[in-house]
């Protein structure tokens, strides 16, 4: 199944892969997620959670990262 940049069953490891650029945020706030071993299971939503960010401007950030806005 193929995802969209915006779908939230959207793998962490998938979403980074189709669109380096989208790397930048999680960087930007020193998020462990590129590279770490849960990418594959787990979505921004629950980066979110973990982080305490909100997901909305998250996402927002991620889409203006990977020049989808």
């Amino acid at each position: 199944m193929r995802h969209e940049i915006d779908d939230p069953d959207l793998p962490l490891a998938e979403l980074l892969r189709r669109w380096p650029g989208a790397i930048a945020p999680f960087l930007a706030r020193r998020m462990i997620c590129p590279g770490c071993p849960i990418a594959p299971f787990h979505t921004v939503r629950d980066a979110c959670a973990e982080y305490d960010l909100d997901e909305d401007s998250f996402r927002a950030e991620i889409r203006a990262a990977a020049k989808l806005s």
